[in-house]
């Protein structure tokens, strides 16, 4: 029989995603949907589409703990902006709110008394004061002291993800050790029976001109993602300069007629902005505006264009069956925020082997 679970903070589902993915070695589901809850309408539409199962649409502050049902794992990725350095120009008290909601995760966890929790977040939420303040409470409060836990870093690529995105884990089984981390299933060393997963691997298969200018569906259910920007003629020239793995520095140096000034005028910065992708590496991590060459490594490995929504979906291993709800700014935010499934399935097997 499968554990039920309940996804908090879930956004489109990546995470649920991941842990219906896994399966025992006849088959058969490990992990079921009971619940789920998450704020944002659009991310919940897209949830209860896929899955089918009762979202609560609204903040978790102001739920009623009695609403939650009996689950045996208790899921999620409270919002990580206050912690993520992308964060760092929100005011001090909007960052408060956002960091102090995995409380709210955990005053969940109180109520529906699971046999098991996991916490996604940003890597930088385990080197945070509220990151110790949990770790204080899983010693002294008499129920959460009876869990054995594990946490630390992982890389999406290092499990089958074609992607490089870090992310914090945390995991907690009662009455169990949890042997950490889950064992790496990709990689370039002679270890690894695979290798990375890479940007051809994930999208090649597309096609090189994008097919729709807004998220359709067609009469047998299938969405076309594969959506086209419109870009100014001087951005199509920005892109042609860049060669592939290059950036806005490869701009400089051969256009700085067409380069923007705020650029010419920092010598230094990050080396993604204005990137494009290598077929043969895993891509860059997807944010929520991945469609934007100037916020990252987003220009597609060989077209002068950004990537498409139906690109960044693969990228982050989502299955082209997966059915996303809204507008394209509200995909694409659904998109960048997920969990990628293909890391939630092997961190839900691992679970499963330590819960069996």
């Amino acid at each position: 029989m499968a554990f039920t679970t309940i996804d908090l903070f879930a956004g489109a589902g990546g995470l649920t995603a991941g842990f219906w993915l896994a399966r025992d070695s006849a088959g058969n589901e490990l992990f079921d949907p009971v619940f789920a809850v998450e704020h944002d309408q659009a991310a919940a539409a897209t949830y209860k589409a896929n899955f089918g199962i009762h979202v609560h649409d609204g903040d978790i502050e102001f739920m009623e703990p009695k609403v939650y049902p009996e689950a045996d794992v208790v899921i999620g990725g409270p919002p990580c902006q206050g912690f993520s350095p992308l964060g760092r120009d929100r005011d001090p008290d909007s960052r408060t709110a956002l960091n102090g909601l995995w409380e709210h995760f955990l005053r969940a966890v109180l109520e529906v008394r699971p046999r098991a929790f996991v916490i996604e977040n940003v890597p930088q939420f385990q080197r945070s004061g509220q990151f110790n303040e949990l770790l204080h409470r899983m010693a002294a409060d008499p129920f959460l002291s009876q869990f054995g836990y594990a946490y630390g870093v992982l890389n999406a690529a290092d499990y089958g993800v074609p992607q490089t995105r870090r992310r914090g884990i945390f995991m907690a089984i009662q009455d169990r050790s949890v042997p950490w981390p889950p064992p790496p299933t990709h990689g370039d060393a002679p270890m690894f029976e695979k290798p990375y997963c890479t940007v051809r691997d994930a999208i090649s298969d597309l096609p090189a001109e994008p097919t729709t200018g807004e998220p359709t569906t067609a009469e047998d259910g299938s969405q076309d993602l594969h959506i086209r920007r419109n870009p100014r003629d001087i951005s199509l020239q920005r892109y042609r300069v860049i060669p592939p793995g290059g950036n806005r520095f490869d701009l400089q140096r051969a256009r700085p007629d067409i380069t923007p000034a705020c650029w010419l005028n920092k010598p230094t910065g990050t080396t993604d902005v204005m990137g494009r992708m290598w077929w043969d590496r895993p891509g860059p991590t997807i944010r929520t505006e991945f469609f934007k060459p100037e916020k990252g490594r987003y220009l597609h490995p060989e077209h002068d264009r950004p990537i498409t929504h139906r690109e960044a979906a693969r990228l982050q291993s989502f299955p082209d069956t997966f059915v996303f709800e809204g507008s394209k700014i509200e995909i694409a935010r659904q998109i960048g925020n997920a969990v990628p499934p293909v890391l939630a399935r092997e961190i839900a097997l691992h679970l499963a082997r330590v819960l069996e």
